[in-house]
């Protein structure tokens, strides 16, 4: 009877074991989504940033084309 109750009882600790690791890797999985989650949104922020950088960049160009065009027309005429 000893042997049943022992056997028993290492069943339990067995499966309660197999329930905390399973609880654990849901726990860490949702996590996991969360931060990706976040991550994904950090890099699409740093995208937009990137772009509207260079839509400004370009602007500048565009600004720096024409005072070049105005300064050459200004050294013609002298």
């Amino acid at each position: 009877m000893k042997k049943v109750a022992l056997t028993v009882a290492v069943l339990a600790l067995g499966l309660a074991a197999c329930e905390t690791k399973t609880e654990n890797a849901a726990d860490n999985a949702v996590e996991n989504a969360a931060e990706a989650d976040a991550n994904a949104a950090t890099a699409v922020d740093n995208a937009l940033d990137a772009a509207g950088n260079e839509v400004s960049n370009a602007g500048e160009a565009v600004e720096n084309a024409g005072d070049a065009v105005e300064n050459a027309a200004e050294n013609a005429a002298q």
